[in-house]
């Protein structure tokens, strides 16, 4: 059977299972559930699965599920994924009003879009004439929020990374696979399909400044004020932005979360929270060392103490062009030119960066919302572009690469040279992790 008359076929399946993905898309819309909680969202998973007698593993990363859908010959392993989590967006009109939980980031459009190309695998008929395995993967925790709840399940030995793609590649998930994709949906006025281009990657900073308290309006002078070294460790940040080179992307953005406990009272004990972001892993590394010593200089100027706890974070995405191209030929034929866009960098992060220094890998977009991403408008406007349309140019995108022998896909993994193996990547991770405790005497020594 020819590579077209396959599309035809896994499209046509898709079309028949139209309402059921869209019933599933916004189910788990109204049912947001954040990372490493995304019980319900996995179980439902998990379900349509089994429907279509796919064998899958469940609680991968604790909500992690992915199932293997088998070809007819021996061939390449590739991932289709779809993340399971939400963001907290409190006043977005579908938050979940006891977490504040809202899909206001298009993952609901992402596990619809993996069960679409599920239906289309199984039930069009065409596994038979695929070589190799399509491994159907949900995976938990993209969005990097509630660190303090992902620690404790770091210091219970649950998770050691707090993304779930990292965690997965920790645990093996990746292993077995060849190469990688997904489908990001996006509010866009013009466009509807594209391949993402490159993103930055970040790290991720706790500092605690620690002072000692005094009673604000008697005896100030006794006290060592935090809140002040850390108004001082901020206006040092911002005054070294001029330095960060505007190729690398650099983006440092730091919130206070704990200012102090009562107004009468010397603070001794002030939060903050900040991302590091570059568009190269050396370039993160360069500006987190200078944010480091800005933070350490309002920490001695009030002779407080400062701890700077840093989490690996996000790599910065790559982009197998090969990949890409494969994708967009068949986005050209739902689409046309003028559906297509051209995408150009990101400064934000995902885990995605991650699975792209370690494979052949690619983030494909959709549109199909409107509303800011991460805001309390964004919504599906267009369920057709949003749910259906991304899991046909993804199913088409897999015959291309499994068809004919996985000839394609194959062309694509013998000419990717990885920028890290798996073993290199887990030590630069772990490289990465540090908790230091840094006081004037310190200095002076």
């Amino acid at each position: 059977m020819d590579r077209a008359t396959l599309k035809r076929r896994v499209c046509e399946a898709i079309d028949a299972r139209r309402d059921a993905i869209l019933a599933l898309a916004e189910d788990i819309r109204v049912h947001p559930e954040l990372g490493y909680k995304e019980h319900r969202t996995a179980g439902l998973v998990s379900e349509h699965l089994a429907g279509l007698g796919i064998p899958h593993e469940t609680g991968l990363a604790i909500t992690g599920v992915k199932g293997m859908a088998t070809g007819g010959a021996p061939g390449l392993t590739i991932a289709y994924m779809g993340e399971l989590d939400s963001v907290l967006v409190r006043d977005h009109p579908d938050a979940d009003p006891e977490t504040g939980a809202a899909h206001a980031c298009g993952h609901n459009a992402q596990i619809a879009n993996m069960i679409a190309v599920a239906y289309g695998l199984v039930e069009s008929g065409i596994l038979p004439h695929l070589s190799g395995r399509v491994a159907l993967m949900a995976v938990p925790s993209e969005e990097y929020v509630e660190v303090a709840y992902r620690l404790q399940l770091k210091e219970q030995g649950r998770i050691e990374f707090l993304g779930g793609k990292p965690e997965l590649v920790r645990l093996g998930a990746f292993d077995d696979v060849d190469m990688a994709f997904m489908t990001h949906q996006a509010s866009r006025e013009t466009g509807k399909l594209s391949v993402a281009g490159p993103s930055n990657g970040c790290v991720v900073k706790l500092i605690s400044y620690q002072g000692r308290a005094a009673h604000a309006g008697g005896s100030p002078h006794l006290g060592i004020n935090a809140l002040k070294a850390a108004t001082l460790g901020l206006q040092a940040i911002d005054a070294i932005r001029e330095t960060f080179r505007d190729e690398d992307h650099i983006r440092v953005h730091p919130i206070i979360t704990r200012g102090g406990e009562l107004v009468n009272v010397i603070p001794a004990d002030v939060r903050l929270e900040t991302y590091v972001r570059g568009a190269s892993v050396e370039a993160i590394e360069v500006a987190a060392a200078k944010v480091d010593r800005c933070l350490r200089a309002g920490a001695l100027a009030l002779g407080a103490q400062v701890r700077i706890r840093t989490l690996p974070g996000y790599l910065p995405r790559l982009v197998c062009r090969s990949f890409g191209q494969v994708y967009r030929e068949n986005a050209l034929e739902l689409v046309g030119e003028d559906g297509w866009w051209d995408a150009s960098s990101m400064a934000g992060s995902t885990d995605m960066g991650d699975i792209s220094h370690i494979m052949p890998a690619i983030e494909a977009q959709a549109a199909g919302f409107c509303g800011t991403g991460h805001g309390n408008d964004y919504l599906p406007c267009d369920p057709e572009l949003a749910y259906i349309t991304p899991a046909k140019a993804a199913a088409m995108t897999l015959v291309d690469l499994l068809a004919d022998g996985a000839r394609r896909g194959c062309d694509i993994l013998d000419g990717f040279a990885p920028a890290m193996s798996k073993a290199e990547y887990l030590a630069f991770m772990r490289r990465v992790d540090a908790d230091v405790l840094w006081q004037e005497s310190e200095a002076e020594a």
